[in-house]
């Protein structure tokens, strides 16, 4: 009945019985098995925000039908199953685009809410849950709520970022935004320094929509180097709007003994990925290389080894705190995808949104204990900062920085489904 479930950073582990949804009308049996609940879409989380260790996992990606959509408007009501590759292969042909969209478009419009995800352009649109309209929302208990800012408020809050707990989403109303096309224009910029990434970045917010930096931890020339990435939509009514299927490129075989990740073969890719650069370069792109260039990998997650990926994510108020993230994160032995971002001072869309002014930085590492045992002075720096780390990335953090981060947490108990809970959950509230 228990059966192996992985996020996709394939660490923890865990088990889970599986209860596949395909209706908003099928009956689950809430009150049949004695375990807990928990929604399950496209299991792109790289925590265990997404598992339920020796409980139930209601399976959503069965829920795939887009209910409605008006070509005029751009509204989008869809279940959450529905991806977000799927709902732009129905909207972007009408001149229509997600709002927010994370680093890959293979992630479940529910889960898109309960993880309140956040993408490149955070400085001038928020988190996701910002652009949403309403959804519906079934309890363990047979009910049934309507959620919205005007209706359900306080479930419409905790639901945005809930990470699943407070029931089981059903479907989702959307605002997208309108683009003339499917390219952007973007612009890649080499820049040496921590101090260069602030001036790009304080430049950027005023005139670009999207903005992301990729760093090179381990270079001993300047602290935080790397390529500074910006775009906006193309407004040329004349291209075609089309979306080109990211397919893989390369693909990474299964079964791997070891990691390919080390500090030598990190430090000459690093290397390589910085220096081939020209200082600055443009280009209209197409949007899947642009926002999604990882979905162009097949199961990238495997270069990690058979351990396993471990993903941290931190909001970083400081410029102090940044730096000292960053020279620590040398010492761990190097991020192999290091990501940093500007993040704007926009208000949280749910009760544990991840928002906030500062700087996020994302880290990934291979499984290790001594990257298990060194991460925990990273997340002394966020916490000394008033920071927060990503519990959507998170597989390890304390009860009690998590109760730091999200001082507001208990303002989510009321919202909790007694049915329900989550690996994740249990970890930093039991």
């Amino acid at each position: 009945m228990f059966t192996d479930v992985r996020n996709w950073a394939r660490f923890p582990r865990s088990r889970s019985i599986l209860v596949p949804v395909n209706s908003r009308d099928q009956e689950i049996p809430f009150d049949s098995l004695g375990v807990s609940f928990l929604p399950h879409g496209m299991g792109r989380s790289l925590g265990d925000s997404c598992l339920n260790d020796g409980n139930a996992l209601l399976m959503t990606r069965g829920l795939d039908r887009i209910v409605e959509f008006d070509p005029a408007t751009g509204r989008l009501i869809a279940e959450s199953g529905v991806t977000f590759d799927a709902i732009l292969r129905r909207a972007l042909p009408h001149g229509w685009f997600l709002p927010v969209t994370p680093g890959t478009r293979y992630v479940s419009l529910g889960g898109a809410v309960g993880n309140d995800v956040h993408g490149k352009n955070h400085h001038c649109a928020g988190t996701f849950g910002s652009h949403v309209i309403r959804f519906g929302l079934r309890r363990s208990d047979g009910s049934r709520l309507i959620c919205s800012q005007e209706e359900n408020a306080g479930w419409f809050r905790a639901t945005i970022g809930g990470l699943g707990l407070t029931g089981l989403i059903e479907w989702v109303e959307v605002q997208l935004k309108p683009v003339a096309n499917s390219l952007v224009d973007s612009e890649t910029i080499r820049y040496r320094d921590l101090s260069e990434f602030y001036a790009l970045s304080e430049e950027s917010v005023r005139g670009y929509e999207y903005a992301v930096a990729w760093v090179d931890t381990l270079s001993p020339r300047g602290l935080g180097r790397g390529l500074f990435m910006r775009g906006n939509h193309n407004a040329d009514p004349g291209e075609k709007r089309r979306l080109i299927p990211a397919k893989a490129r390369v693909a990474v075989p299964g079964g791997l003994p070891f990691s390919l990740l080390n500090r030598t073969t990190l430090k000459v890719f690093n290397n390589v990925f910085y220096s081939a650069r020209p200082a600055r370069q443009t280009a209209k792109v197409q949007l899947a290389p642009f926002f999604w260039p990882l979905d162009s990998i097949g199961a990238y997650h495997r270069i990690y080894g058979p351990g396993g990926m471990i993903q941290w994510q931190a909001l970083i108020p400081s410029r102090e705190a940044v730096r000292e993230v960053l020279a620590a994160s040398a010492g761990i032995g190097g991020s192999f995808l290091t990501v940093m971002k500007v993040m704007g001072d926009q208000p949280p869309a749910g009760l544990l949104s991840f928002s906030g002014a500062g700087i996020t930085i994302a880290l990934d590492f291979p499984y290790s204990r001594k990257v298990l045992e060194m991460l925990p002075r990273l997340d002394d720096i966020v916490a000394a900062d008033r920071g927060r780390l990503y519990p959507a990335k998170d597989a390890r953090m304390s009860g009690e920085n998590f109760r730091r981060y999200f001082p507001n947490w208990r303002d989510m108990l009321p919202y909790v489904d007694p049915r329900f809970s989550s690996s994740f959950w249990r970890r930093v509230t039991g």
